[in-house]
């Protein structure tokens, strides 16, 4: 078991004052058998109503409403987790609903439809040529081919960190070979959907140990989760290569990576020109000082 301290700081300033809405933050690790959540302090200003909901998927929603007008919004969530990892078992394939072409039970596809059906569009056919270039033998297992895949997004695209703006279409990240972790994941999750498995999206904190070159680190990050068969739902993360890491902290899963998105909401009146500052920190917590 791992013991990790958690700070992810956002701050938006503007240039003259404004009044909020209410604001929807996703900020909470999921508790599970692998995360256990020991403490957490959010701390926000200008001060406001906060209320805490579960949503359709499970994920914990903070509802915040700042009261007045302000310059700026500060949000700094401080949390200290538990972390057991759980390390994906090479289970035989003895069933072969768990090889390729998935086949999910008739209970399991009820439940898991709205992640199979794709979102985006592929006009031109860019993602599915670049999807078949990658597809193997039909007898192969579902799981070793997902670790391929994974791996395969991983070595061919370039990482460059972007911290604003939306998800690139997966046809587009494609097409210029490059993207961030949000677009690494989205492609992987609406390559798979395009083959019948059930794909969402992840956000949530990479831990990067001393040394140890982790993309993603720093800032919010992003993956992939696939439901297979006797499995349950298995995470990849083809930023970095890695599945069902302990270092992955999810926070939200979502069927798009639009209603994943850490921090939403609107302001109301004219501020002017708007920036962001987000920083995140994850490390070891018996490695920082307790605040005086």
């Amino acid at each position: 078991m791992a013991r990790l301290r958690i700070r992810h700081e956002t701050t938006y300033a503007y240039e003259r004052p404004v009044r909020f809405a209410a604001h929807r933050l996703l900020l909470r690790p999921r508790d599970s058998h692998a995360i256990r959540v020991a403490d957490a302090v959010l701390t926000v200003s200008p001060p406001g109503d906060i209320r805490w909901i579960y949503d359709a998927l499970g994920n914990s929603v903070c509802i915040f409403t700042p009261a007045g007008e302000s310059t700026a919004l500060s949000i700094v969530s401080d949390l200290v987790i538990e972390r057991y990892p759980a390390p994906l078992s090479n289970i035989p394939v003895r069933d072969p609903q768990t090889a390729t072409p998935i086949v999910y039970s008739p209970t399991d596809r009820a439940v898991l439809a709205p992640f199979v059906e794709p979102v985006t569009e592929d006009a031109d056919g860019v993602l599915l040529k670049w999807l078949r270039g990658r597809v193997g033998n039909p007898h192969e297992p579902a799981l070793d081919f997902l670790m391929r895949l994974n791996r395969s997004i991983r070595d061919e695209f370039a990482y460059q960190a972007r911290d604003l703006g939306a998800a690139q279409e997966p046809h587009f990240t494609v097409q210029i070979g490059s993207g961030t972790c949000r677009d690494f994941a989205w492609l992987m999750v609406e390559a798979l959907r395009r083959l019948g498995y059930a794909a969402r999206f992840v956000t949530g904190y990479v831990y990067s140990p001393a040394h140890a070159e982790v993309r993603g680190a720093g800032a919010t990050h992003a993956w992939c989760e696939v439901f297979l068969p006797d499995l349950g739902w298995v995470e990849f993360d083809p930023t970095n290569g890695l599945a069902e890491s302990p270092d992955l902290i999810p926070v939200a899963v979502a069927r798009t990576p639009a209603e994943a998105a850490p921090i939403s909401g609107v302001i109301l009146g004219d501020g002017g020109q708007a920036t962001l500052a987000v920083h995140v920190d994850v490390r070891l917590a018996e490695s920082i000082p307790e605040a005086a």
